[in-house]
Order: C-alpha cells, then sequence, then structure tokens
C-alpha cells in the first residue's frame, strides 16, 4: 500500500538556476513595492476621517486582500530561490492554495462591490448614503472574503480527501486543479470538477453585476457632463484594476486548463503568477495617482515628513 504523500516537489524553478540571484532580487523588489504601496493606500484611508466613505472602504479593502494573497506567495518563493531543494509539504499546498483561490474570488466580489457603489453615487446619488451606509459596507466586505474562504475550503477538503499517485507539481505554486491531475483515479475527481465548475458559474455572476452596473453608468454619464467627470475620475481606476484581474485570470485558467507545450517554460511559469504580480502592484499605484484626494494626502504626508 502507498504511503500517504508528505510533501510535493515543486519542479517550476529547475530551468532558472543560472539567474536565481537576479530572479530573487527582482522578486524581492517586487514585493517590497507590493507592500509599500498597498499599506500606504490602506494607512492613508484608515488614519484619516475623510476617507470614512463607501468607496474607499472598499478600495481599502482591496488593498488588504492584496496583502493577503501575495503573502501566501512570495515568501515561500523567495526562499524557493534560495535553496537548492523545491519542496512544499502537502498540508502547506493545500494551505497555499486555499489562499490564493480564496484571494482570487475576493478580489472578484470586492470588484462587484466596486462596480455596485460607482452605480449608486452616479446613477441614483439622491439614495446613495442610505442604501450603502457605512456600516452595511463593512458587513458586505467581510461577506467578501469569508464566502469566498468557505466555498474554497470545500475545494479543498475535497482534495484532500483523493488519493495522489505523484508528488510532482509542474508549477511554481500549489493550485487546486494541478494537484487533483495527480489523483490515482480520475473517477474520483468527479465531485472536485463539479464544485470547481459551480464556483466559476458563481463568481462568473459577479462578472454580470459588473456589466450591469457599467452599462447603467454609461447611459447615465453620456447625457452629463459632471457625470462624465466623476467617471473619468472614479470609475476608470476601477476598470482598469478589472480588465487587469480579468486578464491575468483568463490566462491561468487557460495555462491551467489547457497546458501548451508550444510556449517556452519560462513564460507559462510567469503567466501562472502574473496575478500575483501586475494587479497588486499596479491597482494601489493607479488609485493613488487617479483619485485626487488620496494623491493630495499622500503627498502631503510625505511633504510633512
Amino acid at each position: 500500500m502507498q504511503p500517504p504523500l508528505s510533501v510535493f516537489l515543486l519542479s517550476g524553478l529547475n530551468e532558472t538556476r543560472h539567474y536565481r540571484p537576479l530572479f530573487f532580487f527582482l522578486s524581492f523588489l517586487c514585493y517590497s513595492i507590493i507592500i509599500l504601496v498597498n499599506v500606504c493606500l490602506v494607512l492613508t484611508i484608515i488614519l484619516n476621517n475623510e476617507f470614512h466613505e463607501p468607496m474607499y472602504i472598499l478600495l481599502c479593502a482591496f488593498c488588504l486582500n492584496t496583502i493577503y494573497g501575495t503573502a501566501a506567495f512570495f515568501p515561500k518563493f523567495l526562499s524557493d530561490l534560495l535553496s537548492p531543494v523545491h519542496v512544499i509539504s502537502y498540508s502547506g499546498c493545500l494551505l497555499q492554495a486555499q489562499v490564493l483561490y480564496s484571494f482570487g474570488c475576493s478580489d472578484l466580489s470586492i470588484l462587484a462591490l466596486m462596480a455596485y457603489d460607482r452605480y449608486l453615487a452616479i446613477c441614483r446619488p439622491l439614495e446613495y448614503h442610505s442604501v450603502l451606509p457605512n456600516q452595511r459596507v463593512i458587513t458586505l466586505v467581510c461577506l467578501a472574503w469569508v464566502t469566498p474562504f468557505c466555498i474554497v475550503s470545500v475545494s479543498t477538503f475535497l482534495t484532500s480527501r483523493l488519493k495522489l499517485c505523484s508528488s510532482y507539481l509542474n508549477r511554481l505554486i500549489c493550485m487546486n486543479g494541478s494537484i487533483v491531475l495527480l489523483a490515482c483515479f480520475p473517477a474520483e475527481t468527479f465531485v472536485n470538477n463539479v464544485v470547481s465548475n459551480l464556483t466559476i458559474i458563481i463568481y462568473g455572476l459577479h462578472s454580470v453585476v459588473i456589466a450591469w452596473s457599467y452599462m447603467f453608468l454609461i447611459k447615465t454619464c453620456v447625457s452629463s457632463l459632471e457625470n462624465r467627470k466623476k467617471f473619468m475620475q472614479t470609475c476608470v481606476p476601477h476598470l482598469i484594476s478589472l480588465i487587469s484581474f480579468s486578464v491575468t485570470i483568463l490566462f491561468d485558467v487557460i495555462y491551467i486548463r489547457f497546458e501548451s507545450n508550444h510556449l517556452p517554460q519560462t513564460l507559462k511559469y510567469f503567466v501562472s503568477i502574473e496575478f500575483l504580480i501586475i494587479p497588486p502592484i499596479m491597482n494601489p499605484l493607479i488609485y493613488g495617482f487617479k483619485l485626487t484626494q488620496i494623491r493630495n494626502k499622500i503627498i502631503a504626508s510625505l511633504k510633512m515628513n
């Protein structure tokens, strides 16, 4: 009888042995920037009462979720770059997959809340504060964190029950889909696939909410110069974040579902982790530069120091 797996071997760094010092420096720099810009935005919002409004509370939650998600990848990745052996414990692998999936789902939930917030602010301004008071926003943010974590936990639990016939993961990170592919008996993965597809449908519906919100936003803004200014000021950063998130997640889904042998291995590995690099850096910078109040507050704080 085959003993249960205790570790997974990660093969994603095998081709980078000659460039690991460079990759370590770039990765450390990238992670430092992610932490710096996101923490800066979170503290700016928390410490200034003028930012205790729905839009900024959601932005704060967005940045906190980024810190949560990237913490599951960068510390382990940096330690692997310094180590000749790239392994992760079985439980550590499941935990990493749990955090990364819940991070992605929470991001989409928060983006949907941001779209609804902008719809209310521009299309129904008189009802804005009655429909979306701060306390309700905080409750919705908590649900946007807890619900994905619980849904992903079901997938993680189902994966933990599978008997695996290999400990070799041809990736840089642990992802639920990659672990399921190692199952000895593919028929046992049926329930995993059903839950996975249901999760995709649930969070695909979030995209419907976002599209619905922007349909009304664009319709409202076309006829009003003032609303067009509001749209450019507050909705464009959200749209850029949404497009950035959607494209990177789409590439990762394509990579998992249809692994292509035609792409260079290094490029495939980058595609699989770009959702942990590009949006976490770009989003706080876009919001910091585009939202005038936040930009002015950060500049004023820098001048005082």
